[in-house]
This record gives structure tokens, C-alpha cells and sequence, in this order.
């Protein structure tokens, strides 16, 4: 990689135009869909040519000599970026799968209750749902776009086992405040698990030095690593407390020895991996996460808050009026827009070349770091033309 792209700064001039280079998809598209998915770079494509040639060459014996490492390099690479201590990440096959792991770890019977709200996405709330043992509390949100911290304090008790809910919003792109919802809970004895999914990789995340307990994320969205493959980071301290009740073999202390007696969970936060992990994804997410890693979250989260309030300036001066956050610290890098046909506004919006996506009664734009202003601004003009 030219090092030109470096995490000094966000990236502008020569510097961003390396960078586009690396996604291919910027060649013949607005791409302004990473909160769906992210864009494939040659990096991640490059890592993923070297495990099917490992494949075709070495089959199951590069299991040891490459494939392990490379998932031990994965781990280390997450706790570096999350800010987080040896052990304190696992991987799962997807956040669904991750929250099930801690919700399945919780004694319900000493703390029934789990606070959330009703802008999370339905995967969170599903696990607890299907829980009849569960006291499913739902937050309304009086804006529509976020719930304050003061009406999670409002009802977080000594009943709460979780209070658990997104860093970002999906549909409002609201960042929530972390730092108040885990001091909200330990002040009840409660705990914190975030769904980041929306978060890791737009903006900082440093789940140890906000005080939350578990948060969970992945390569598909802001991480451009694609699917098949979560991250599940666990504060260490809490690792013993949770005894999951799901369990594989990636789970125990010495999965090699095929053991099937009693089951002796690693003490770390690998006692909740779930199996074989999808190996392409592993690669493609360790070649998007070594690019991401030498851009810089910093850089990267300064250059999308940038491209946000320029997209947000130009939808109002296109008559527009972008649901956002009223605070600019609780924005992100997703911009949702009231349509009277959104799918048909996405449809001719990408007969344009400009891809974004749908949900109900929105427009949903999501910018990443590898945008220009001319394309978050063309995209703006354009969508004026579909009314």
C-alpha cells in the first residue's frame, strides 16, 4: 500500500484518491450504502485469493500452519482496534449468534428484566422475546430518532439483569451514549450489551474505556470485511460470571484433545466461539481491517462526520428535511430522509449510479471515509429529481 494513506489525517487529495483505488466499486458507482454493506477493497480480495490458493495447494493441513494463526491474527487485530485487553474478543458466526451466547449466560431467575428500545434492531430485542422467563422492557423514543440516557434511568432496578441496546440506530442513525448507559447500569448492578454493528468501524470504539460490559460487532457493514463472521468483545472481569449454555468445541480449553467428557471452558472470552469460523470471511475481514487499521479510526470517524454534515447542508438546501439528531454529537454517518417512494426513489437513484438503500418510509444514505463531498452533494441533487 502507497504510503500516502497513512492515519495522520482524514484522507483528502492525492491520499483519498489511493485510497479509492483500493474499492473497485468507486470506479463505476456512488456507492453510499455501507451501512448495509461495505465496499470490497483489493486488500480483502488480495487475502482471500491467498486462502483459496492455500486451499487448492495445502488443503486441511494449512489449518495449521496458516488458518489458526490467521484467526488468532484476526483476535488480536479487534482488541487493538476496540482499545481492549488479551482475550476480551471471540468470534462468532454473526451477532445474532453472539447475543445468544450472553443471553443464554444470564441467570434470568435472580434479575428477570432487560431494558431496550424500540429503535434497536429486531435482533436484539428477539432474544429476549423469545425468553417467556424475561421482563422485556421497550423505551419509546420521543423524537423518533433516539432515547435519552434519563429514560433508561427511569427504570433500570435492581430487577435489571441488561440494559441492551445499539451504539447506533439503524434506521436514525443516532449514537447513543455509552459512557451513561454503563454508568446507568453499574449504578443498578445491571450490566450493558451493545449491539455495535452499526457503530464499530465509523466511528471510535473503545468499548473498556466507555464502561459497557459486552458489545458486539462485525466485518459486513462499516468494517468491509463482508458477511458470515461477528465479533463478540467481553470485559475480561466478566468472563467468569457468564457461563454460557451454548457451547462448541472452539470453546473449551483444549479443543484438540476431541475430549468428550466434562466441558472445561477457556477463561477467556473465547468460551463463547461457536465453532469453525467461516475462513473467507476471516480473510476478507483481516485484509479490510489491516487497510482500515492504517487509515485510523480517528481519521476515519473525522472524514465521515465531514461527509455527514455536508450530505445533511445539501439535502436541506435541496428541501429536504434529513432526519438527524439535533445534537451533532449524536450523529453518525447514516442520514435518513422521508419519502413518499423510497424504493422507487433507490431505483432511479441507482439508474443513476448512485446506491443507497430503502426502509420503510425513508431513504437511507450511509457515506464512509472512501467518499467525496462531490458525490455525498450529487447524490443529494439527485434525489430531489424523484419527486
Amino acid at each position: 500500500m502507497n504510503d500516502a494513506i497513512g492515519p495522520a489525517a482524514p484522507p483528502e487529495g492525492a491520499r483519498l484518491r489511493a485510497l479509492r483505488d483500493e474499492f473497485p466499486i468507486l470506479a463505476h458507482s456512488n456507492y453510499l450504502n455501507s451501512c448495509s454493506l461495505g465496499a470490497l477493497s483489493r486488500r480483502a480480495e488480495g487475502r482471500l485469493g491467498e486462502f483459496l490458493g492455500r486451499w487448492h495447494t495445502m488443503g486441511a493441513s494449512a489449518w495449521y500452519e496458516h488458518w489458526l494463526g490467521a484467526l488468532d491474527e484476526l483476535r488480536g487485530r479487534m482488541e487493538r482496534f476496540f482499545g481492549a485487553e488479551a482475550g476480551e474478543v471471540a468470534l462468532s458466526p454473526s451477532t445474532s449468534v453472539a447475543l445468544a451466547s450472553i443471553a443464554e449466560s444470564i441467570d434470568w431467575d435472580a434479575r428477570p428484566r432487560v431494558v431496550t428500545t424500540e429503535l434497536d434492531f429486531p435482533t436484539l430485542v428477539y432474544q429476549f422475546r423469545a425468553r417467556p422467563e424475561v421482563e422485556v422492557v421497550v423505551l419509546r423514543s420521543e423524537d423518533g430518532l433516539g432515547v435519552e440516557p434519563a429514560q433508561f434511568a427511569e427504570v433500570v432496578d435492581e430487577r435489571t439483569a441488561l440494559i441492551a441496546t445499539s451504539h447506533v440506530q439503524f434506521m436514525t442513525g443516532y449514537r447513543q451514549d455509552l459512557e451513561a448507559l454503563g454508568r446507568i447500569a453499574r449504578e443498578a448492578g445491571a450490566l450493558t450489551l451493545i449491539d455495535g454493528y452499526q457503530g464499530a468501524g465509523q466511528v471510535v470504539t473503545h468499548p473498556r474505556d466507555e464502561g459497557v460490559d459486552v458489545y458486539t460487532s462485525g466485518p459486513l457493514k462499516w468494517l468491509c470485511g463482508g458477511p458470515g463472521l461477528s465479533y463478540l468483545w467481553v470485559r475480561r472481569e466478566l468472563v467468569p460470571e457468564l457461563t454460557p449454555r451454548l457451547v462448541s468445541w472452539f470453546g473449551v480449553r483444549d479443543p484438540f484433545r476431541f475430549d468428550p467428557g466434562a466441558v472445561e471452558l477457556r477463561d477467556d472470552a473465547r468460551r463463547f466461539e461457536m465453532g469453525t469460523p467461516a475462513l473467507a470471511t476471516v480473510h476478507t475481514a483481516l485484509g479490510a481491517q489491516e487497510l482500515l487499521d492504517e487509515v485510523g479510526i480517528e481519521a476515519i470517524e473525522a472524514r465521515n462526520r465531514d461527509l455527514t454534515e455536508r450530505l445533511v447542508r445539501a439535502l436541506r438546501g435541496g428541501g429536504f428535511e434529513p432526519r438527524v439528531p439535533g445534537d451533532p454529537a449524536r450523529r453518525s454517518a447514516i442520514v435518513t430522509v422521508p419519502h413518499p417512494d423510497p424504493t422507487g426513489a433507490v431505483a432511479a437513484l441507482a439508474a443513476r449510479g448512485i446506491i443507497v438503500d430503502a426502509r420503510p418510509g425513508i431513504v437511507r444514505f450511509s457515506p464512509h471515509f472512501y467518499n467525496t463531498v462531490d458525490e455525498v452533494e450529487g447524490a443529494a441533487a439527485a434525489l430531489g429529481l424523484t419527486l
